[in-house]
């Protein structure tokens, strides 16, 4: 029998999915929980394994310390924002359990290994970017030293870093994350305000082959190696998924970039279709109308994009391989076809302006999508990035959230203030949302959907957020109007 391990996705700040898949480490506007698809498939080969979530499940740190006492070895994925709690948990977690064995998987061990094996004693090893096998040789006996992909100290309490391990190659060989969900987790608990609900997140590909010079996961975890499921495997799994959760209404493919092959993805529709369920997934600009075409035909209903900026300059700094212009094109192309859109755009990106910022906020306005999500930009390290705002001494202090997990801005430019940068993502949603044309369209999809009182519950959460964030706002400018008049007043 191997070790028997406990997966962990850490509790943390309230409404906190910055973990364990989620894409945007830090609090919600509304709360929203993404599943721990990495953490599925090694719970997946261990026999008497498992997956602990504990922010869904709203399990806290006692209960989590409870619960770990009941196994010899921890796999706890990390995260830059919720770094120096999850030491200190494993900490807690060790003294409680002195025998327990310990590695963090996840971004931040992977960019700086030697930090966390100095930081946080009570560490066995950390795996580097993709750990499914790492941590299962490990529970199987195979000695440290023999396992590649991994940091640890050895018997002198040196740092050894073993060979890297080379990217998984066979995703079809892997343990199918639905059958996890199914044994460990409760499917109602995740909510995303733009996806039906309950969902289910699961992967059909691996890494991605854009260069986005911010993007943390293929810098970080999944490489920019292009890996995929046979198109047989994911339509066997999405037909057990629906027989096993008859009460999902979605399904979403949560890949770095779902529909990046036109062929595979025109042939993966052809095997979804019998099924007749609902599904969504990320996209980029650049897809086609044709594959577009068959993806709505296979019961496709909304796709995740990331716009970023309006700002053609901006774009080009951050290399995301498209244009304003495709943009454009492609937003066409889904509402004539009737795909929903999620736009994703982010403030603060290398270039950044007062101006490129309201080009953003017409730009989006101009294409009129279901719903956005507007991000600060965050440099983290071992992305292109934080390299570029290092060298260049953009980066006002490492902190990214404001002890709340809430997103604060930290990489500040010549004329253009964080405060700035920050009061523009909230007018940037008041501006989108509070036009009637959007705003009745929220409520048009809720009554559709049958999904009023989730709209009732977000909406009152928002209101309250946004609330709190203009009194904070006009507090702050009351206190920088202080500060000034007492500077006049000494300088005279």
């Amino acid at each position: 029998m191997p070790l028997k391990t406990l997966f962990l996705n850490p509790p943390s700040f309230e409404n906190f999915d910055g973990g364990a898949s989620s894409r945007w480490p830090a609090t919600r506007e509304i709360e929203s929980y993404w599943y721990p698809v990495w953490l599925a498939y090694p719970a997946g080969m261990l026999e008497g394994s498992k997956l602990l979530d504990a922010p869904p499940h709203h399990v806290s740190a006692d209960e989590t310390i409870e619960i770990a006492k009941s196994f010899d070895f921890l796999v706890l994925f990390t995260s830059t924002v919720g770094w120096s709690g999850d030491h200190g948990l494993a900490r807690a977690i060790k003294n409680a359990n002195p025998s327990i064995k310990i590695a963090f998987v996840g971004p931040p061990v992977t960019t700086d290994p030697d930090r966390a094996l100095n930081e946080c004693e009570v560490l066995d090893f950390v795996c580097r970017r993709e750990f499914d096998f790492s941590v299962v040789e490990y529970a199987n006996g195979k000695p440290l030293n023999e396992i590649l992909g991994i940091s640890y100290k050895d018997g002198n309490g040196v740092i050894q870093h073993n060979p890297d391990r080379p990217q998984v190659e066979d995703l079809d060989a892997m343990p199918w994350a639905t059958k996890i969900y199914k044994r460990d987790m409760d499917v109602t608990r995740y909510n995303v305000p733009f996806l039906l609900h309950p969902y289910i997140a699961l992967y059909s590909t691996r890494g991605c082959p854009a260069q986005c010079t911010f993007c943390l996961w293929p810098q970080t975890l999944s490489g920019h190696a292009w890996r995929k499921r046979s198109t047989d495997d994911v339509a066997a799994e999405m037909k057990w998924a629906k027989e096993n959760f008859p009460h999902v209404k979605e399904f979403f493919f949560d890949d770095d970039t779902f529909n990046i092959q036109k062929v595979r993805t025109i042939e993966l529709c052809e095997k979804l279709k019998p099924l007749g369920i609902t599904w969504s997934c990320t996209s980029r600009v650049t897809t086609d109308r044709d594959t577009l075409k068959a993806m709505k035909e296979a019961g496709c209903r909304l796709l995740i994009v990331g716009f970023e900026s309006g700002d053609p300059q901006i774009l080009k700094n951050i290399k995301k391989g498209a244009t304003v212009e495709r943009a454009r094109d492609f937003v066409k192309d889904c509402h004539d076809l009737g795909l929903i859109i999620h736009a994703d755009f982010i403030l603060g990106l290398p270039g950044e302006t007062k101006e490129s910022i309201r080009n953003t906020i017409n730009f989006a306005k101009t294409l009129d999508c279901e719903t956005i999500q507007v991000s600060v930009a965050h440099a983290y390290p071992g992305t292109e990035f934080y390299d570029f705002a290092a060298r260049n001494n953009f980066i006002t202090n490492e902190k990214m959230e404001d002890g709340g997990g809430h997103q604060m801005a930290h990489i500040e430019y010549p004329g253009l203030p964080t405060e700035y940068v920050m009061e523009m993502v909230h007018k940037f949603y008041d501006e989108y949302y509070f036009r009637p044309k959007a705003a009745f369209r929220v409520v048009w999809k809720a009554v559709v959907n049958r999904d009023v009182p989730r709209l009732y519950v977000e909406a009152k959460a928002f209101m309250k957020l946004r609330s709190q964030r203009n009194k904070a706002s006009r507090l702050k400018k009351e206190e920088n109007a202080l500060k000034a008049q007492e500077s006049v007043s000494m300088n005279a």
